[in-house]
């Protein structure tokens, strides 16, 4: 099978000669720490060819708006920020720190109370089709040379705090649900563009997602959700099938998600991501949801991939397999990005079990 098959057919919940897995970061991109460690071991050749990986991603063309056009949100402290870059397009302030990869977000609209003030607020142009060209013959390429194409369409949650700051939002839900309903209504709208590109330019998994929850439960009531985010959920979905019946959706939040999971699926969403092994068990998991969601993710990040020795990321890649991997609908990887203390070991050992385990019959 090339990979792309093995993908999609893993999706379908349909026999495989073994699991799909990559790491999580081949999609979304590598923290600096995790990819000098992967250029120097896998030179000359690129992580996703060195391991074959099953799954590389694609994203849309950089915009060329001037990030000085939120200088005055911030003021004279951010002109440097906004010249080297730290500022993003949607205005918001990554403030570098000294440990790793790790960064301060600076909100613009802290501390703005005034609906007429935070709607002047500048958006990015990913409504812009220049922001797409090229896009299917980078998908059409990278399927030529077997590989299943995923995309990041963007947040609606965790956009809006980034822009909002999150005490204000959280507060906005409560004593100013207009204003919630704003930034989730912008955000969403160009995630569905983004999303509906990607599934006509031929994109096999369009990936969205908000951390809507902590280690031990949702960060908002479950009514909270369904009132403000699912129903925008639900119109990314529809967006992509609308453009590309073929496509799945993947969800991604981190922490205990479970009470949202029904939601999740009654909005239509193809694939569950991370499965945090710390807060879900993601045997019990599958066994309750896997006919109807198909997992990416399961393998800790917390502790076995940085911490564990080889031989318990093996088992623990093994158990995933033979528990989340009965009957198909298994994407295997890290549950997140890698963290800096991760050893090279451990990396290679993660392929070299899922590459060794065989899949188990249904």
């Amino acid at each position: 099978m090339t990979s792309r098959e093995r993908v999609l057919a893993a999706l379908a919940h349909e026999p495989t000669d073994r699991v799909p897995r990559l790491l999580y970061e081949e999609a979304i991109g590598y923290t600096p720490s995790i990819e000098r460690l992967l250029r120097e071991r896998c030179a000359p050749k690129t992580p996703l060819d060195y391991f074959g990986m099953d799954i590389t991603g694609v994203t849309f063309q950089p915009t060329t708006l001037p990030r000085e056009r939120f200088a005055e949100w911030f003021g004279a402290e951010a002109e440097t920020a906004l010249a080297s870059g730290q500022v993003d397009e949607w205005g918001v302030w990554w403030r570098g720190g000294g440990f790793y990869h790790f960064a301060h977000i600076e909100s613009p609209l802290r501390g703005v109370q005034e609906f007429a003030r935070l709607q002047e607020f500048p958006w990015p142009d990913l409504d812009q089709p220049y922001r797409y060209a090229g896009l299917r013959e980078r998908v059409e390429a990278l399927h030529g040379q077997g590989f299943a194409v995923a995309a990041f369409a963007g947040s609606v949650f965790e956009q809006s705090w980034y822009i909002r700051g999150m005490e204000d939002l959280m507060m906005d839900l409560a004593a100013a649900p207009e204003v919630a309903h704003y930034f989730f209504e912008r955000t969403a709208a160009l995630q569905q563009r983004a999303a509906a590109e990607f599934a006509r330019a031929g994109v096999d998994i369009i990936i969205t997602g908000d951390d809507i929850a902590g280690q031990n439960g949702l960060l908002m009531s479950i009514e909270t959700w369904r009132e403000f985010l699912k129903p925008r959920l639900a119109a990314t979905v529809q967006a992509v099938k609308r453009a590309n019946p073929a496509a799945k959706v993947f969800y991604h939040s981190d922490g205990n998600v479970e009470p949202a999971i029904p939601g999740l699926i009654e909005a239509g969403i193809d694939i569950l991501n991370p499965v945090q092994p710390e807060c879900m068990e993601p045997a019990a998991i599958k066994r309750k949801y896997g006919e109807r969601l198909s997992f990416w993710g399961t393998v800790s990040v917390q502790r076995t991939m940085p911490f564990g020795t080889p031989d318990e990321v093996r088992a623990e890649v093994r158990a995933r397999i033979r528990d989340v991997g009965r009957g198909g609908g298994l994407i295997l990887a890290p549950a997140h990005v890698l963290g800096p203390e991760t050893p090279w070991e451990n990396i290679v050992a993660f392929f070299e079990a899922a590459d060794s385990t065989p899949m188990p019959e249904s």
